[in-house]
């Protein structure tokens, strides 16, 4: 085992790889201006040190074909921010969430790091909401050294892209072999497997490989792989392809919107086998998109409302309160990840008051202290790897059930044991 000496030299080298390729691909893109960066929704706080409230920045997608998956994210701390302010927040001191919209592309999410961190002066970020993004943006809080808590970014790497660099979101590869298993469970006699996948998104790209190799390593056989890109709405040339070499499960690595109407596309031309959704179909924006046709669709996630402990059963409840239906995945980890800032913070303070220590400090200690803890959250008990990888005990299976209406669904949880 390596020691965490050498596990730091390590993602030291592996952040200057980073860092070497954003930086060419920076000098183009800040250049230009992006129409998805909005103004703070909150009024920023100048430094750390100045008021009492303590500014933490959120970079999710709030326009763009995201928006959905990134209006989860925001739901998420909004609840997080009012449950901890209403305990006390930072022994006394409220934390303040300061949003910058990243839109949809890597350019927005630059300019949304960028203000948080030289502008609004937050002591950290969470976001954002695409891995993609996170590639090209993570590289500017590692920089800056800013820390950084990714609530949706699954893929391969990107812990690696800094030491200022974390995630409470678990990796593709720990989740999603839990659902092709569940497909088996479900029908022992699966034999061909069709997969489709979105080729412009990094996150989807790492899905597909860890479905694939799966695929194979329980002796199925892979007939086809078929490519689409997220803006896409017109399956029909995929989806035929597919079907005419009857597959008995279908897995998509998609986000919600194509991924739904991939669906959709699949049902109407006749396919009548599993489908299995990848991570971007942790939304319940799903229903809205596939409809009746959402039924059966099995989908492998990293949360469940129906985990007992103190504080998920506080969160499903404010949740519900609020939008009146069940938390979804991407809000559990973005509530999650603000509560590792607050109580990382509140454990700093306790040591040496944080309103005594310049910006610059105070966002080294925060990065230093948050990866030591071990935290109770909605996605039950987690710690951090020394690169700052999540580490998580329980996972989940739910499949698609559809009410008979077929606009509203629900996920309902499958025994994986």
């Amino acid at each position: 085992m390596k020691s965490a000496i050498a596990i730091r030299r390590t993602k030291g080298i592996t952040r200057q790889a980073v860092l070497l390729f954003t930086c060419s691909a920076l000098l183009i893109g800040c250049g230009k201006s992006s129409s998805n960066n909005t103004s703070s929704t909150t009024n920023p706080t100048a430094t750390s040190t100045t008021g009492n409230a303590v500014p933490i920045g959120i970079a999710f997608a709030q326009t763009s074909n995201v928006a959905l998956l990134g209006q989860e994210g925001t739901d998420g701390v909004k609840i997080a921010e009012k449950y901890f302010n209403a305990k006390g927040g930072i022994n006394g001191k409220p934390i303040k969430l300061i949003f910058q919209d990243t839109g949809g592309d890597e350019v927005g999410t630059v300019n949304a790091f960028q203000t948080l961190i030289n502008q609004n002066k937050v002591v950290g970020i969470i976001g954002p909401t695409l891995s993609q993004q996170a590639f090209s943006a993570n590289p500017i809080a590692e920089r800056n050294q800013v820390p950084v808590i990714g609530a949706s970014n699954t893929a391969k790497g990107i812990p690696e892209i800094g030491d200022y660099v974390a995630r409470v979101s678990s990796s593709v590869a720990v989740v999603a072999p839990y659902a092709v298993k569940a497909a088996l469970k479900q029908n022992p006699n699966i034999k061909r497997v069709a997969v489709f996948y979105a080729q412009n998104d990094a996150f989807n790209k790492s899905e597909t490989e860890i479905f694939q190799k799966t695929v194979k390593d329980l002796g199925l056989n892979l007939v086809t792989v078929q490519k689409f890109q997220t803006t896409d709405t017109d399956f029909q040339t995929q989806a035929s392809s597919a079907i005419n070499l009857k597959p008995d499960l279908a897995i998509i690595s998609g986000l919600a919107v194509d991924g739904g109407n991939l669906v959709k596309q699949l049902r109407e031309l006749g396919y009548k086998g599993i489908i299995i959704g990848g991570n971007g179909f942790n939304t319940s924006h799903i229903f809205s998109v596939c409809k009746a046709l959402c039924e059966g669709v099995i989908i492998a996630q990293a949360y469940s409302p129906e985990y007992k402990n103190e504080i998920n059963t506080a969160f499903r409840k404010a949740y519900f309160e609020q939008y009146r239906r069940e938390p979804p995945q991407v809000s559990a980890q973005a509530f999650t990840a603000l509560q590792v800032y607050v109580e990382a913070l509140q454990s700093l303070d306790k040591k040496k008051k944080i309103n005594q220590l310049s910006l610059a400090q105070l966002r080294k200690e925060l990065n230093q202290e948050l990866l030591k803890r071990n935290y109770q959250t909605p996605l039950g008990e987690i710690a951090f790897t020394p690169v700052g990888d999540v580490i998580q005990k329980e996972f989940y299976v739910a499949q698609l059930k559809m009410e008979a209406n077929g606009n509203q669904g629900k996920f309902a949880f499958l025994s994986i044991k």
